[in-house]
């Protein structure tokens, strides 16, 4: 296979995953993108796949300021951040740190207010369980929130694929992300100043971020738009690789002179 050509004329792209994953979980989109020149990068965010980090938090304010960096050693100097699920409050807090490297903001089934006094409890519950038993009890209660019944159900290939990575995960690391969400600022203040063009995705059977929560960014973010998806939940790249594709290379295509 010849390697892609990246082309000037088209915006970097930086993919950050959602919890617990790793940044294989873009490898669909990453393949899509490549082939028509976009270059991509996909670090694995702290504690996650790779990146074997060892602490009781991992915030978000690091894993984006770890993205920076990733993208300096790179030599990029702005991109197309797309984050899913924790990947959105990552990026959330990318454009508030570093707006000037912003080219666009793509912000799939995740929301902007901070978690509320019982979910903090319950990802604090989920940590101990990782640190108590591992991830395998975390991915059989999981699955069915993050996968639509049609997944479940039809793209068996697809349910290995989702908790092999959630089983693979560091429980320390999964914990100490889990700890870093519960810990995250409120980004509805931000909204209203988003100016990047924004793309916003979500599963129409999205029970863990519903369409309510796209809609309440899309109405607050002047510059978005909204897309949803059909026959998917929370990981609508996976669930619907195609459709995923087409919405955002027809969004990419708008941003190209």
């Amino acid at each position: 296979m010849k390697p892609a050509v990246h082309s000037p004329n088209k915006p970097a792209m930086l993919f950050l995953h959602g919890y617990p994953f790793d940044s294989s979980m873009w490898r669909e989109q990453v393949e899509h993108l490549a082939a028509h020149g976009y270059e991509c990068v996909t670090p694995d965010l702290r504690g996650l796949g790779q990146n074997h980090f060892r602490g009781e938090v991992a915030s978000m304010p690091d894993m984006a300021r770890d993205a920076a960096a990733l993208m300096d050693e790179m030599k990029i100097d702005g991109a197309v951040v797309c984050g899913l699920s924790m990947g959105g409050y990552v990026a959330f807090e990318f454009a508030h740190l570093f707006p000037e490297r912003v080219k666009a903001l793509i912000l799939a089934g995740t929301r902007a207010p901070a978690d509320n006094e019982a979910e903090k409890a319950a990802r604090a519950q989920q940590a101990e369980t990782m640190l108590r038993a591992g991830m395998v009890p975390i991915s059989l209660a999981t699955l069915p929130k993050l996968l639509a019944a049609k997944t479940l159900s039809d793209q068996p290939e697809v349910v290995k694929r989702v908790r092999k990575m959630i089983v693979n995960s560091d429980p320390r690391g999964a914990a100490a992300a889990q700890r870093g969400m519960a810990d995250r600022r409120d980004y509805v203040s931000d909204l209203p100043s988003i100016t990047a063009p924004t793309l916003i995705i979500v599963g129409r059977d999205d029970p863990i971020r519903p369409v309510a929560d796209a809609e309440f960014m899309h109405q607050r973010i002047r510059n978005s738009q909204l897309e949803i998806v059909e026959d998917a939940a929370h990981l609508t790249n996976l669930e619907q690789p195609e459709a995923f594709n087409r919405v955002l290379f027809e969004f990419l295509s708008k941003l190209v002179h």
